[in-house]
């Protein structure tokens, strides 16, 4: 404990005793000396000093106790303008206070004498200016040699001194974690005892009594991270994929911190730690539930906004409705998943989505049903799925056949290749197209909607070869007419090109030509018949050789098939 905080304590104590020896003889003043140096000495025991509260020891309105790497310190706090007293725990070494915990955030005191003390038993309690109990910890355990502790992490604990293990803790303020989420707490349940770690939001910014919204993992179906308004579902972060939360692609590990999922028969939570524990980062979910992470700038001295969700319409739960799929860079944002349809087309023109999208052709069960691929997207709603984390995708696709109640299916698990099987047994709601963030899930369709795809699939590679056909043939055309309607031009070319002259004999030709051409005896002779003794190798046009030819230049010929001599010169 600091030593104005030890200070505020020993004042009273001295200036009263030093009124009583002034009112006293010097035998008198002795004795009342020593009777108010026991009373000051049992006034010190009955107060906690540095980061614990043991037995019978309290912290008084005006007290603090501090975490022994002074990260977080724990005393009576005022919130705005009211003159309401609360317990806390907020940043020790930031300067603008910024609370993390409170306990008695719905029965605060009205008064500044309050008192939170440990009993015996090992519960903290708080005490009003009656000794009346507003808030306890609720600790059902018993134990011997318990202790109150604040740690460095933000936790406060207690605990049994005599307890090999230090981390076993009867109870943890990280269990009751408020609108804050700290690094190293853990928000979901613990199957074993059915508690369950969430976020509740304040009432405003000068309240902190619970609020309108809540985070918490849903272990309905494939779990999933969900923000509540009441009891209606806010938002989604969707379940995790093996890298995040499937709704949430900003909300993941960077050079900061690390993301954590557990999911076992005794515990389903997510939690995360620092990679740099020089960075003070936390999570806090809004009155307006925004669930927002700050970061501590401390050379701007400032709290920065780092990332906050939802981000923007299509976060909004089941903005589209059954079916219906969000765009946020489309104009309207929802449309129909393929072969589906707005159920109330008069709802969608002035944009409604609401009632979502309803099926072209209804699923029978019948054979020929199969599944369609849509790949980048934010995975559906999942209260009402199945999962098996070990099963293949094929395997997925055999055993979502099988059912007449499934209606999607996709992987588990984003790593790799992809691992896992998540079958949906009922309508696929709030979906989101996210490009390369999103997943790819495979919706049922019945078998003439297949077939419509199939073709809809061959009249699209058809087309483009169909026009490329089209375009050459009518390329040839225009070079045959070309050719028609100037022959004698044409001819008088080739023979410029082949260096012969008016009588088809060789001559001097065209001396500029850019390409001299030879005719098929002269390449034999001058190629000794083709030998293998001239190839120089061969290429994509065939074999190539060293040859010299009447005007003594070196050149290379090309063996190559084609139909024509004069194709086969001009390839040459």
């Amino acid at each position: 404990m600091d030593s104005n905080t030890v200070s505020l304590k020993k004042k009273p104590i001295l200036q009263y005793v030093l009124k009583l020896m002034e009112r006293t003889s010097t035998t008198s003043a002795s004795v009342t000396l020593i009777f108010c140096i026991f009373v000051f000495s049992l006034s010190l025991n009955s107060i906690a000093t540095e980061d614990i509260i043991r037995p019978n020891q309290s912290v008084r309105d005006g007290n603090t106790i501090v975490s022994a790497g002074g990260q977080f310190e724990l005393g009576f706090i005022g919130l705005g303008n009211s003159t309401n007293r609360y317990v806390g725990i907020w940043y020790k070494k930031i300067p603008l206070k910024t609370i993390v915990w409170i306990a008695n955030r719905e029965t605060p005191l009205n008064t500044t004498s309050g008192l939170l003390k440990l009993n015996t038993n090992g519960i903290l309690v708080i005490l009003d200016s009656f000794d009346n109990v507003v808030w306890s910890s609720n600790s059902s355990t018993p134990v011997n040699s318990p202790v109150a502790q604040l740690l460095d992490s933000g936790n406060l604990v207690i605990r049994d001194v005599k307890d090999s293990d230090p981390a076993n803790y009867l109870w943890q303020s990280f269990d009751i974690p408020g609108n804050t989420f700290l690094p190293g707490c853990k928000l979901g349940w613990n199957l074993e005892t059915g508690l369950e770690r969430y976020l509740s939001s304040w009432k405003t910014d000068d309240d902190p009594s619970p609020g309108e919204y809540t985070n918490r993992i849903d272990p309905n179906g494939f779990p999933q991270l969900l923000t509540r308004k009441g009891s209606a579902i806010h938002s989604r972060a969707g379940p995790w994929n093996g890298v995040r939360f499937s709704a949430a692609p900003n909300f993941k590990s960077n050079p900061i911190y690390e993301f954590y999922f557990v999911s076992n028969d005794k515990e389903l939570y997510y939690y995360y730690k620092l990679l740099d524990n020089s960075v003070s980062t936390r999570i806090v979910l809004s009155p307006s539930g925004s669930v927002q992470r700050w970061v501590w700038i401390e050379k701007s001295q400032i709290w920065r906004l780092y990332l906050s969700g939802p981000i923007d319409d299509c976060d909004r739960y089941k903005l589209c409705g059954p079916y219906g799929s969000c765009n946020i860079n489309r104009s309207p944002k929802c449309e129909c998943l393929d072969g589906f349809e707005p159920k109330s087309q008069k709802e969608w023109d002035v944009a409604d989505w609401s009632s979502g999208c309803a099926r072209k052709v209804e699923l029978t069960c019948a054979d020929g049903e199969g599944f369609v691929k849509q790949s980048g997207l934010i995975l559906p709603d999942t209260q009402s799925s199945w999962f098996d984390r070990n099963m293949s995708l094929d395997e997925c696709k055999r055993l979502c056949l099988k059912n007449c109640s499934c209606t999607a299916y996709a992987n588990t698990d984003i790593r790799g290749s992809g691992s896992g099987c998540l079958l949906w047994l009922d309508k696929l709601i709030d979906i989101r197209e996210q490009g390369e963030n999103g997943q790819d899930l495979y919706i049922r369709m019945a078998a003439s909607e297949l077939a419509k795809k199939g073709r809809s699939k061959i009249r699209f590679m058809i087309i483009p070869i169909l026009l490329t056909v089209t375009t050459m043939l009518g390329a040839c055309l225009w070079v045959i007419r070309k050719k028609k309607k100037h022959p004698d031009v044409k001819i008088a070319r080739i023979k410029r090109l082949l260096y012969l002259d008016d009588d088809g004999d060789f001559g001097n030709g065209d001396k500029d030509a850019e390409l001299p051409l030879f005719d098929f005896s002269t390449l034999a002779s001058a190629t000794n018949g083709f030998s293998t003794d001239s190839k120089l190798g061969e290429g994509g046009f065939g074999a190539v050789y060293k040859t010299c030819c009447r005007r003594a230049l070196d050149v290379v010929v090309g063996e190559l098939f084609v139909w024509s001599l004069f194709s086969f010169f001009s390839s040459v």
